[in-house]
């Protein structure tokens, strides 16, 4: 019975973090590193674009990225987000009011 649970819990553990989607826009270099197929360079490669750049407006803008292409973004998609870009960035980049 103390397995059965064990299994449980450890189940119920795993798919919580499948589920929780990375806000390429705010992660960490560590965060970045949790998605399939971002190790140490390509998570400092999304860090310093999106300081040199700005940060992105959609999920599919990460292939602007060096080393980040159609391939990865379909492994990747299901797993970022941008989330809610802050009003000054929507007014700056054109994009209407939440």
């Amino acid at each position: 019975m103390k397995k059965l649970i064990l299994l449980l819990v450890m189940l119920f553990a795993v798919m919580g973090g499948a589920y929780a989607a990375v806000n390429i826009n705010t992660a960490t270099q560590d965060e970045l590193e949790t998605l399939e197929g971002i190790g140490p360079a390509k998570a400092k490669a999304i860090i310093d674009h999106r300081k040199k750049k700005g940060p992105f407006k959609t999920p599919g803008d990460l292939e602007k990225v060096k080393g980040i292409g159609p391939a990865m973004m379909k492994r990747l998609r299901p797993q970022i987000t941008v989330g809610e870009l802050p009003k000054a960035a929507r007014k700056e980049n054109h994009l209407p009011a939440r």
